[in-house]
């Protein structure tokens, strides 16, 4: 038998959990991205060792929900609360509780799980700031308070040793060479939103969302086609993403196709096309289409 189980980890956007999982996995699975509020589903990233098999449920940055997306985002965070042994709250520099921080500490008041608490981003903290922010939440419910730097690594080995010793025995719920419950077709569309995150301007990000047409092995070889459309919002939008003479939709193509064949571990035929759905963020049956369910 091995300490086995679910570990929900929660925040605002843009403190750092992907980041987090990529050091606890050694592999990138969620978009890490300076741009708030990237990772959009609630994935779960595997960690094995020896004597546990830890199941991280990463989940999209709590906000105040401003259209059907970011309705469906919220209910992955709080369906990962329910679906948990361990509820993890990551914060980071903040000198005060805000708003956001105030509404996930009402929401884990509701969960009778035990919670750890991590400060992030203690690479930039004096000893004095650090305090301070332990003082901000000590009168709250929390196992432990860990104090990390998910960016170098700091105390990632005593958050792990914490849940292991709040876990209970049991089975391994996943294969043990599994690293996330998501398919490679899913990670591929995380890729491209990735980068075209990181090459576009702010006014455009988030009202992307990557739709995978074609994924296919070619018989004998090893490389891959895969065809893809970038969908956004306006036409305006388009104009932006294929860029001058096509230029922005190859830059997007070029660094997606670098990490998806280190991914794949294959060549890799990738072909980018981008297309219209007017305020799809806004309704609904546009958001299950495009995998938000």
């Amino acid at each position: 038998m091995i300490k086995s189980g679910f570990v929900s980890v929660v925040g605002r956007a843009n403190v750092g959990k992907s980041t987090l999982m990529e050091k606890i996995i050694g592999e990138k699975i969620s978009i890490i991205s300076n741009k708030a509020q990237t990772t959009r589903d609630k994935i779960q990233i595997i960690y094995n060792d020896e004597d546990s098999q830890i199941i991280f449920i990463d989940t999209p940055g709590i906000q105040t929900p401003r259209n059907k997306l970011q309705e469906k985002l919220l209910s992955f965070s709080e369906e990962s609360l329910e679906e948990s042994d361990i509820v993890t709250f990551i914060v980071d520099d903040s000198k005060e509780i805000g708003r956001i921080d105030a509404k996930i500490l009402d929401m884990l008041g509701k969960v009778k799980r035990p919670k750890i608490l991590l400060i992030n981003k203690t690479d930039l903290l004096d000893k004095d700031r650090l305090m301070a922010i332990r003082a901000n939440f000590r009168a709250y419910d929390f196992e432990r308070i860990i104090e990390i730097s998910a960016l170098d690594g700091k105390n990632i080995d005593t958050y792990i040793k914490a849940i292991k010793d709040l876990l209970d025995y049991g089975p391994a719920f996943y294969d043990r060479d599994m690293i996330t419950d998501k398919s490679e077709r899913f990670i591929v569309g995380e890729i491209i939103r990735e980068k075209a995150l990181r090459n576009l301007s702010k006014e455009i990000p988030h009202g992307i969302a990557i739709r995978i047409d074609d994924f296919k092995q070619r018989d004998n070889k090893k490389l891959i086609d895969i065809r893809a459309s970038i969908i956004v919002e306006r036409p305006s939008h388009k104009e932006i993403v294929i860029g001058k003479g096509g230029s922005m939709i190859k830059k997007i193509g070029m660094d997606a196709r670098s990490e998806i064949e280190k991914f794949l571990d294959s060549k890799v035929n990738l072909n980018l096309w981008v297309k219209v759905e007017k305020d799809w963020r806004k309704k609904e049956k546009l958001v299950d289409r495009f995998g938000y369910k």
